[in-house]
């Protein structure tokens, strides 16, 4: 087999790469042919976008031998640079090792399509110019505005997020593991009454959430906010231990997650990265493979049909996860699964990147025009934040030219995946930031998960005609007290926005809508007022402990909160960070989801260096034989 899969590969390697352009990204190091073994000498100090576009060629020729040539090949090296448990590499390589391997071989090396691969995998290229030739097809704007407040009796609104339950879960496990999760007895070392470090029975800051802390929220949400008209949930309920899931489990973990969340009545909910197997897997209708995540979107069309309405749940099953729904009250919900632009959904890396991956955004396009012929107001509902630096630069300016089309219309927008308690503002005109050209609000929710923090949940006064936020209040449960292990969770009232910030702003009235406007003004006393930017950040962190926040790490942080446009946050891309949010390298604040997921990422990034490259040369030898060092990779298909 081996002979057989370098025989094929030879065949096809006259054909494979196109001419490459002569940007910045391309590997001009290289000859018009060369061998792999030659590459592999010439990137052994890979550190340039450049270098990482060679490094794609070897992994594109290792992606043409097939999927399990691929994989053996890539856990090889995981298992020498011990980036990760050998149980970690077998299993995320395994998952998501095909969907790479797809992906090198749709691409062109030396593209744009390359470059964002170097970037999201290595670090190594930075973001290229979003591409405005595109357009979506939008009406012409009304001359109509956002309503004034009602003043009447608010309604009340729960926000939940990134929930992350953990049903194997194990109280007295050791929460000291060496995964990213722990709390599991994944060795005999780990097993209760044998470790050292016994998780507690309602969770611990190094593990996802178990049971008793999932339903002591629910059960808190029902005692502090009994006269709630309906709750929100923006995704995220699969734990983080990709490298195990099986579709099987993301059915059940989906089917008991709802049936907890049941208890709460009335939610209306949107679908997280973490809910599929492999993690971040969603195919677009374009892309032919035979992996789907069809019966994810069955399980949560079944699971939501009593929250959204049969009409609703039939498109969810065939809208890929979204759907638009009608309040009784006469809101309308879009759902949205913002996964079709996130950059760690790696089928989205095709030979041609689609500007509108599975038309979604031509659909809320389509939903609002409706929404606003009727006269309806409109809360969008997603999971990744469109101005983080998870979402494809091109994707969030197009959505937010939908978002400044029907700002009107549209009364806010709420997010989780960030596992933080933040917000981002989105502009007419990004290069005049102002309180008078502020258009809309992102509410971004902090996680119930520990593994970030305190676990937490929001709670929103609502205007019952505009539906406008009045005010909003964080609820949060003290993993520190000494008696929250023995006693269970106690849940109580973290901070209000009016409370901390409201009143320094001259902005008290009850029935004043949080606007867009006041908002901008808030991070102008941040700017202003260095005591209540660092219990900002003491906030947004759930009271975690971080250290202070200043210099560039202060007006970074800043500079994203004004950038609902994902290209405007400031966030930084450097090799190796892999964009968790919230890293702070030299002072320099990174911007990106703390949910990513992928375990392959961090794992591909053990090829970078010298002997990164030499553990790639060892798996190939090892898996494909000598011969295959030797093998011409071409530079131009028209040689």
């Amino acid at each position: 087999m081996r002979c057989l899969s370098i025989v094929l590969f030879l065949l096809w390697a006259p054909l494979v790469v196109p001419a490459l352009s002569t940007t910045s990204s391309t590997p001009l190091a290289l000859t018009k042919r060369d061998v792999i073994s030659d590459i592999l000498n010439d990137i052994k100090d890979i550190a340039t976008c450049a270098g990482c576009n060679s490094l794609l060629l070897v992994l594109q020729a290792l992606a043409h031998t097939g999927n399990d040539n691929f994989v053996k090949v890539i856990t090889a090296v995981c298992t020498a640079t011990k980036k990760e448990d050998p149980d970690v590499c077998a299993g995320a390589i395994g998952l998501e090792g095909p969907i790479l391997a797809h992906n090198l071989r749709q691409m062109t090396v030396g593209t744009k399509t390359a470059d964002l691969f170097c970037l999201t995998v290595f670090g190594l290229c930075q973001w290229p110019a979003v591409d405005t030739s595109f357009s979506l097809p939008l009406s012409s704007k009304p001359s109509i505005s956002r309503p004034a407040p009602s003043n009447k009796t608010p309604i009340k609104v729960v926000h939940i997020s990134d929930i992350h339950i953990d049903l194997n879960y194990t109280t007295g496990a050791s929460y000291n593991c060496t995964k990213n999760i722990c709390c599991r007895p994944y060795t005999a070392d780990d097993e209760p009454g044998v470790t050292e470090y016994p998780a507690g029975p309602y969770g611990n800051s190094a593990c996802d959430t178990p049971l008793s802390l999932e339903e002591s929220m629910y059960a808190a949400i029902q005692s502090l906010v009994p006269s709630r008209a309906f709750s929100i949930f923006t995704g995220d309920v699969v734990e983080g231990a990709v490298w195990l899931v099986t579709d099987n489990e993301v059915t059940l973990d989906l089917q008991s997650a709802n049936s907890h969340m049941a208890s709460l009545g009335q939610v209306y909910p949107v679908i997280g990265n973490h809910d599929a197997s492999p993690v971040n897997s969603f195919p677009p209708r374009s892309v032919d493979t035979d992996i789907s995540t069809q019966y994810a979107y069955d399980t949560l069309s079944d699971a939501w049909s009593s929250w959204i309405g049969a009409a609703a749940a039939d498109e969810v099953s065939t809208n890929f996860g979204s759907y638009s729904t009608l309040t009784a009250s006469g809101l309308r919900i879009i759902s949205l699964n913002t996964n079709f632009w996130y950059k760690q959904n790696f089928w989205l890396y095709e030979k041609t990147m689609e500007n509108d991956p599975s038309g979604m955004l031509s659909w809320l396009a389509a939903q609002l025009e409706a929404a606003e012929a009727a006269g309806e107001r409109v809360w969008l509902l997603g999971h990744m934040p469109m101005g983080a630096s998870d979402a494809f630069h091109d994707q969030s300016y197009y959505f937010d030219t939908i978002i400044q089309r029907f700002d009107a219309t549209i009364a806010a927008v709420f997010y989780g995946h960030t596992h933080k308690d933040e917000f981002e503002i989105a502009y007419s005109d990004y290069n005049k930031q102002s309180a008078s050209t502020a258009t809309m609000m992102s509410y971004i929710a902090p996680a119930l998960t520990p593994t970030s923090g305190n676990p937490t949940f929001r709670v929103y006064d609502v205007d019952p005609v505009t539906y406008g936020v009045l005010d909003m209040h964080v609820y949060y449960t003290n993993l520190s007290d000494p008696s929250y292990q023995t006693f269970g969770p106690s849940w109580g009232l973290l901070y209000s926005v009016k409370d901390t910030y409201g009143t320094q702003l001259g902005y008290t009235d009850p029935s004043a809508e949080l606007t867009p406007a006041f908002w901008h003004n808030l991070t102008v006393l941040f700017e202003n007022n260095d005591d209540v930017f660092q219990e900002y950040i003491s906030l947004k962190n759930r009271k975690a402990g971080n250290d202070a926040c200043t210099g560039t790490c202060k007006t970074s942080e800043i500079c994203q909160l004004r950038a609902a446009q994902s290209q405007y946050n400031c966030g930084v891309v450097s090799p190796g960070i892999n964009f968790k949010r919230d890293v702070v390298a030299g002072s320099v604040i990174t911007t990106a989801g703390e949910c990513d997921g992928s375990r392959a990422v961090p794992i591909l990034t053990g090829l970078l260096g010298a002997d990164g490259i030499a553990n790639l040369r060892a798996g190939l030898v090892d898996v494909l034989g000598q011969a295959f060092l030797n093998t011409v990779v071409p530079l131009n298909s028209t040689d």
